[in-house]
């Protein structure tokens, strides 16, 4: 399958930022040619009046969450997992889990996402996964390992053992999958919920495997204040301690930290993903994301889930990331254009496929979003910053494309590898199945 995408503004995202206007020709699941393209292909996308971007990367989801959108609102970060979350989260059966996985996608799909680094519960991981697989997001996900701590319900806690063994497992199916397009991701929850044998011997597996860990830190001071009284250190310095801290290892959130934290980060090479929605909706605080991007330190931006967010709004979340840093160090931190890197490329090197996606460039997989600026709120259109455009004024009802891996999986506001009415109709009935089996009065 050829694709060319003509007459379209091109935000590429290469190493000199250029915007070009012309044509994309994509073969397979690659961009072969940028800029001048003037090919016969099986497909033609007049993109007149249109900016294409690099396919949005949001590097911290929950799909298992999905579903419990408006269960969680106005709680802080540990009554929310204890009194909501993981109640739901061990209420999840493999169709439950499937439908709720296709849900965030389909939502993402239609804001112009197409990777995630997707973190899942205990329980049903494979059903997640096959999800993922189905609808053509691109993925490194992983399941939810809990093994560890008074708090946890029984319906998530696991051995040790078992909990490694099936991660193991997991792994060994899906990891490198559907022309790489699925990786799988060892994802210890927290330190709050992880011995230190699990933990020392994710550091370990994860060397063995060349795969990435992906944990949360930092989020919370409470969180904190716990890991402090029973590990004797700081979030940051426990994981570097238990040599898990380097370029494999992915840290959500990371609000929290101290200066020595920083460096930690820093000088192993260890990146971070912010998720400004959540921190405001949990009330968990900011990120020192200004200091932290000055540092070199790798940074992407995403939602998080939906139950501590309510949307998967990868544009909402720029606006927000860029918003949130001024009032703190000035109007100049943050532009538009640093904002947009950490949406894109920022993500790509956060998941460690920068050199595959992330940019729009020869050689590239074709992960791509075409927006449309034809509304008031984007008009006047001509002459602009076309970043200060996409970090400030673009909605995700503004995307007419989504493809990835050269597969187009949205169009004209259309999922094609998706199909939204039996997802909802799923998901009605999902979740008032699980909060029937919770016992837990829910909003």
């Amino acid at each position: 399958m050829s694709i060319l995408i003509k007459n379209v503004t091109i935000v590429t995202m290469n190493h000199n930022r250029q915007i070009l206007h012309g044509s994309v020709y994509i073969e397979g699941d690659e961009i072969k040619e940028v800029g001048d393209a003037a090919h016969q292909a099986n497909k033609v996308i007049d993109g007149a009046g249109q900016v294409l971007i690099p396919g949005l990367i949001q590097p911290h989801i929950h799909l298992c969450q999905t579903l419990f959108r408006g269960q969680a609102d106005d709680l802080e970060l540990l009554d929310w997992l204890r009194l909501r979350v993981w109640p739901l989260e061990g209420a999840h059966d493999p169709e439950s889990i499937y439908y709720s996985a296709l849900l965030g996608c389909g939502e993402m799909f239609l804001g112009g996402t197409t990777s995630i680094i997707d973190m899942e519960t205990v329980h049903h991981t494979d059903s997640a996964i096959q999800a993922i697989a189905d609808c053509g997001m691109r993925a490194i996900t992983g399941k939810v390992m809990m093994d560890h701590g008074e708090a946890l319900p029984d319906s998530l806690r696991e051995g040790t053992g078992p909990s490694i063994q099936e991660s193991v497992d997991l792994l060994e199916k899906w990891h490198g999958r559907y022309n790489g397009r699925i990786q799988y991701a060892f994802m210890p929850r927290f330190v709050v919920t992880c011995s230190e044998e699990l933990l020392a011997e994710v550091a370990k597996l994860a060397g063995q495997y060349n795969v990435k860990v992906h944990t949360h830190a930092s989020e919370n001071r409470s969180e904190i204040q716990l890991v402090g009284r029973e590990r004797g250190m700081r979030n940051v310095a426990y994981l570097h301690k238990l040599d898990m801290t380097g370029p494999n290892l992915i840290l959500a959130h990371c609000i929290w930290l101290d200066d020595t934290e920083i460096s930690i980060l820093a000088q192993t090479g260890t990146a971070m993903v912010h998720c400004p929605s959540s921190n405001m909706k949990l009330a968990s605080g900011i990120a020192r994301i200004a200091e932290i991007v000055e540092m070199g330190i790798t940074v992407g931006i995403a939602a998080d889930g939906a139950t501590c967010n309510n949307n998967l709004d990868q544009f909402q979340e720029m606006r927000l990331c860029a918003l949130l840093q001024k009032p703190l160090h000035g109007p100049t931190v943050m532009p538009a254009q640093k904002v947009f890197e950490l949406a894109t490329i920022g993500g790509a090197k956060a998941m460690g496929l920068d050199k595959q996606i992330g940019s729009i460039e020869p050689g590239k997989r074709a992960d791509l979003a075409l927006v449309a600026l034809d509304g008031l709120h984007n008009t006047p259109s001509q002459g602009g910053n076309i970043y200060s455009q996409l970090v400030y004024q673009l909605q995700s009802s503004d995307v007419a494309m989504t493809m990835v891996d050269g597969q187009v999986v949205m169009e004209k506001r259309q999922l094609l590898t998706i199909d939204q009415k039996e997802v909802r109709k799923k998901c009605l009935k999902a979740i008032t199945r699980l909060k029937q089996r919770t016992g837990v009065i829910l909003s």
